[in-house]
């Protein structure tokens, strides 16, 4: 294809994505919001309507970029690392494969793969790869191309200057140009370049309808009619001011919001559907006062600047259990199963209780198991934090907004 001009828009890391579009779409000032944040974003460059390069930003300021053949197969990949202070990325290495059909090319089994590295001083490797016939041996590919007889290699040196290209500015996508010609494609003298991506858009979750969450009553779900039922969980005790939600099976990561000293009610929120009750929110309520605006609680590094259209940061949960506690509490490994797992198989919430006045614990099912989720902070009109809210996702918050 000769093209002098260039179409972009711009995506979230596309990774084992075979597609010819952003899984994953985002506004270009998003991006040039991620960039200069040194966040992952992707790039992807196309003419009259098919993609001839994915450029992916990675942090540490490395890049990869993908090219596409005329049929729209993604046939290299090419990383790039910057070259010392120079301000010139080095094609590090350079993979190329070959594919005998589509089906093949699906499911990602290549004929061919060869793969380019260069080092910093132009000593290059060229190291080609054959897959064996279908069927001539039982051994995993892994095995079947990993040993070093089996694999050609050539060495030998070259310039290092025809392995480097300039560090990109945000928008300075034309520096990509010239590696399209590498997958037969033929860049004009001057590339211009047509912004295609999508709007702003109405940005990250917003905390509408959370108190429905709580409302008793019917409600609408993905899985059709719902019954919603609030239900006492305990008293939580924070004795340091600070208090946590977390996963209580790995307390490494967790949301933190300043909040009084005292004992406080937890309550959970119960969605009833045909198929089963589940854990559809979890509240610890400060001050019996409605909350006036909700704030998403984010960690120290965050910025809700870098989200895109309903995204959001949350809890981490991998053990299919959130906990509410004081940031100085800590559990042992050893109860973890006896204490805690094993009593939620048959509640939706238990407590571990610490010796007065040391705080305790309060941990529940985390709606229908691992994931993310929105941890949503409650404040009055004077901005004192009034409750803090553990949101699961399985009816939407937006509801009736």
């Amino acid at each position: 294809m000769i093209f002098d001009s260039l179409d972009v828009s711009y995506g979230e890391m596309w990774g084992s994505h075979r597609g010819p579009t952003h899984p994953d779409p985002m506004s270009r000032a998003l991006a040039a919001r991620k960039h200069a944040a040194g966040m992952d974003y992707a790039v992807l460059l196309s003419a009259r309507e098919q993609p001839l390069a994915l450029v992916e930003y990675w942090p540490r300021r490395m890049w990869r970029v993908y090219l596409f053949d005329d049929r729209s197969w993604r046939m290299r990949m090419i990383d790039l690392k910057p070259q010392g202070t120079t301000g010139m990325l080095l094609a590090q290495r350079n993979t190329r494969w070959e594919f005998s059909g589509e089906r093949e090319y699906s499911s990602g089994k290549w004929d061919v793969q060869e793969t380019t590295t260069v080092s910093a001083d132009g000593q290059v490797e060229v190291r080609s790869e054959f897959a064996e016939p279908r069927g001539a041996s039982t051994e995993s590919l892994h095995d079947r191309t990993s040993g070093a007889s089996s694999v050609p290699v050539r060495r030998f040196a070259a310039p290092v200057d025809s392995f480097l290209c300039p560090v990109p500015e945000f928008g300075d996508w034309q520096v990509f140009a010239p590696f399209l010609a590498q997958q037969g494609h033929e860049p004009a003298t001057t590339v211009v370049l047509n912004d295609v991506s999508v709007d702003e858009g109405p940005g990250p979750l917003r905390a509408t309808g959370i108190e429905r969450l709580f409302s008793p009553g019917t409600s609408d779900t993905a899985d059709g009619p719902a019954v919603v039922e609030p239900v006492d969980a305990g008293l939580l005790r924070i004795t340091s001011g600070q208090l946590v939600v977390s996963d209580p099976g790995w307390i490494s990561d967790p949301r933190t919001v300043a909040v009084p000293q005292g004992e406080f009610p937890v309550t959970l929120s119960l969605l009833r559907t045909a198929y089963g009750v589940n854990v559809a929110a979890a509240r610890v309520t400060f001050l019996d006062v409605p909350p006036r605006e909700w704030d998403m609680a984010l960690g120290p590094d965050e910025d809700l600047g870098l989200l895109g259209d309903g995204q959001f940061y949350g809890v981490g949960v991998d053990t299919g259990t959130a906990a509410f506690m004081d940031a100085t509490r800590t559990v042992a490994e050893d109860q973890l199963d006896e204490d805690l797992f094993i009593p939620l198989d048959s509640h939706f919430s238990v407590e571990l209780p610490g010796p007065e006045p040391e705080p305790n614990l309060i941990a529940f099912r985390a709606g229908q198991g691992d994931g993310t989720y929105p941890v949503w902070i409650g404040r009055t009109d004077d901005g004192q934090v009034g409750c803090v809210v553990v949101d699961f996702q399985l009816h939407s918050a937006d509801e009736g907004a």
